[in-house]
């Protein structure tokens, strides 16, 4: 049986959300689809539920159809418990996210394995770092706080200063995943006193299974053959609803065979980006996030995206998308581009931003930004 429950960003629907995944996961309730409460309305999801199906995640859908994740109930629980371990013991939880995307689901699983539902950062009108002040306000005096943050929310406290650093540098952990974190923007959480912890997961592995580059426990990491990360473990998926074809395809052997490409540095995993990003041009294979995380660390730019784009010359070229000031100098952005990965990665074509468009849980926006940079003339 499946239960699917809107949720609207606020703390009342947030609270239904809660209890219903309280009885799923003890076996007492049915299964929990969370979606949006704005969401296009589409079809139920149909199929079989494996036995100890708890909750079922859309995914984005940004290579495609949507597909629908079968989390279990052992699969959630076991997330939870890694990570409390990892964190140093059980906490009180703030929720500042979207509570439909597995990211939301495992703030609230973690706060009900604790022993208390979370603080619900009302975000119907987006996230405000001062609403996120507020609602660290609300948590009992001298309890352990955690939270759970994409990098544009962290990015926001950051600027916003006063008030909402000052409760965020009181949380024993702030998990950030959801999208990659650029190395400038954690060196400078890092020396405001933040206690940042990167994430890497995805809804297949029951949200992040891997803290600052280390898998949690129980959690196995390898690289297969054509470079694509594989994570396997007690929180791994059963598979998707209804597409026997996809789970068979992702799903091998107890492990999830992800999209991205990543390397292995004495059990430390590096991410290198999507594999279908991989732009190829002149017969070069250069990896998006690779660009990203030389010029994030360039003076002027505090954000940036890069794609390929069509060329006739080179089949493809880099280009990027950056938010940048005064500082910002492309000659030396390229340089060290030029300096650190080769010339081939090189963007030939730049285009100054207010923002990146994001899209889902603050994940860039990789298609619209490509259509930007696409009617852009080279400017290498």
């Amino acid at each position: 049986m499946l239960r699917t429950v809107p949720v609207d960003g606020s703390p009342g629907s947030v609270a239904a959300l809660a209890d219903a995944l309280a009885a799923a996961l003890d076996g007492t309730g049915p299964v929990v689809r969370p979606v949006a409460a704005d969401a296009p309305a589409t079809p139920e999801p149909t199929g079989e539920l494996p036995e100890g199906a708890a909750v079922l995640v859309s995914t984005s859908g940004s290579t495609g159809e949507p597909k629908h994740v079968v989390l279990t109930a052992a699969a959630l629980t076991a997330s939870a418990k890694a990570t409390a371990d990892r964190l140093g013991g059980p906490g009180r939880w703030v929720l500042p996210l979207p509570a439909e995307h597995v990211a939301g689901v495992q703030v609230i699983v973690r706060a009900l394995l604790a022993g208390a539902p979370p603080e619900v950062q009302d975000v119907r009108d987006g996230f405000r770092p001062a609403g996120f002040a507020r609602t660290t306000a609300r948590l009992p005096h001298g309890a352990r706080r955690y939270t759970s943050l994409v990098p544009t929310q962290l990015l926001r406290i950051l600027h916003d200063g006063s008030a909402p650093l000052e409760a965020l540098r009181g949380y024993a952990a702030v998990l950030v995943g959801g999208a990659a974190l650029d190395a400038a923007l954690r060196e400078q959480a890092l020396a405001a006193g933040v206690r940042v912890v990167t994430t890497y997961g995805m809804s297949e592995t029951a949200g992040g299974c891997v803290y600052d580059g280390v898998p949690l426990d129980g959690v196995t990491v390898d690289i297969d053959v054509d470079g694509r990360i594989l994570l396997g473990g007690p929180t791994v998926a059963a598979g998707y609803l209804g597409d026997a074809a996809a789970t068979a395809e992702s799903f091998v052997g107890g492990r999830f065979r992800t999209g991205d490409l990543g390397r292995l540095d004495d059990g430390r995993l590096t991410v290198l980006g999507r594999a279908d990003d991989v732009v190829v041009t002149g017969g070069e294979k250069v990896a998006p996030a690779a660009v990203e995380r030389v010029l994030s660390a360039q003076p002027g730019i505090a954000d940036v995206c890069v794609v390929g784009v069509p060329d006739a010359e080179w089949g493809a070229v880099v280009a990027a998308a950056v938010v940048a000031d005064e500082n910002f100098r492309r000659d030396r952005a390229a340089a060290a581009v030029r300096a650190e990965i080769g010339r081939a990665a090189v963007p030939h074509r730049w285009l100054t931003v207010a923002e990146i468009p994001l899209r889902g849980i603050g994940k860039p926006d990789r298609a619209e930004v490509r259509r930007l940079l696409s009617a852009t003339a080279a400017t290498e």
